[in-house]
């Protein structure tokens, strides 16, 4: 019998903690603790050590942004981060990818689809429609001009691997991969597993960010 799904939630409202709480509980997931602010976020996740926390942006002390940065800044157990907010800002989904997270989740989410979203990131998948991924990072990514980053990051890449996240950066899934790449899903898969190795990156919604700040991707529109 596997553990069960560790969680934390943070967020400064108890109506949303209780909430969460509740959803997660019932379905077999574990809330080992909770948190008010930003700052007691990041020593209940130390503490706790949960698999996924579930990080308001707009709290007292310490927003979650910088909670999420300071949690992910180098611990080897680090959990997944999923951001909740009621503001469907683009900045905040950027920001909050280059922080870290692993996805974003409005606070008026359904309770199937929050339990869906704390397994899937905790099996180290992205959690970001693909519209909205290619939207946000065409926009906020900072890419450098001269070139530099797309050497130093992405120069352990095979010419696949690179045509991979090419096609993974536009937000595709591993069937869209597989198909337009004439490739298998499975070996598909290895090359995503291989790219993540290699860059040292947490799950496909980093991998989209590198894709465009390195320039390997470079934005369609204005």
């Amino acid at each position: 019998m596997t553990e069960p799904l560790r969680v934390v939630v943070a967020d400064d409202q108890a109506l949303v903690r209780t909430g969460f709480r509740m959803i997660l509980t019932a379905d077999g997931i574990d809330v080992v603790a909770e948190a008010t602010n930003g700052l007691e976020a990041v020593d209940t996740v130390r503490a706790a050590r949960p698999d996924v926390v579930l990080m308001d942006i707009r709290m007292p002390e310490m927003d979650g942004l910088e909670a999420t940065r300071r949690i992910l800044s180098g611990a080897p157990d680090e959990p997944r981060v999923v951001i909740l907010t009621t503001f469907d800002l683009d900045r905040y989904v950027y920001a909050a990818l280059s922080a870290g997270a692993s996805g974003f989740l409005l606070k008026d989410v359904t309770p199937e689809h929050l339990v869906a979203a704390v397994r899937t990131v905790r099996a180290g998948d992205a959690l970001l429609a693909p519209a909205i991924t290619r939207r946000l990072v065409e926009r906020f990514a900072r890419r450098d001009p001269e070139g530099r980053a797309l050497h130093r990051s992405l120069a352990a890449l095979t010419p696949r691997e690179l045509d991979v996240l090419r096609q993974l950066a536009q937000g595709l899934s591993n069937a869209e991969l597989a198909e337009r790449l004439q490739l298998s899903e499975a070996t598909v898969k290895t090359h995503v597993s291989r790219i993540l190795t290699k860059l040292n990156l947490r799950d496909r919604a980093q991998a989209v960010v590198i894709a465009y700040e390195t320039g390997l991707v470079t934005p369609t529109g204005g």
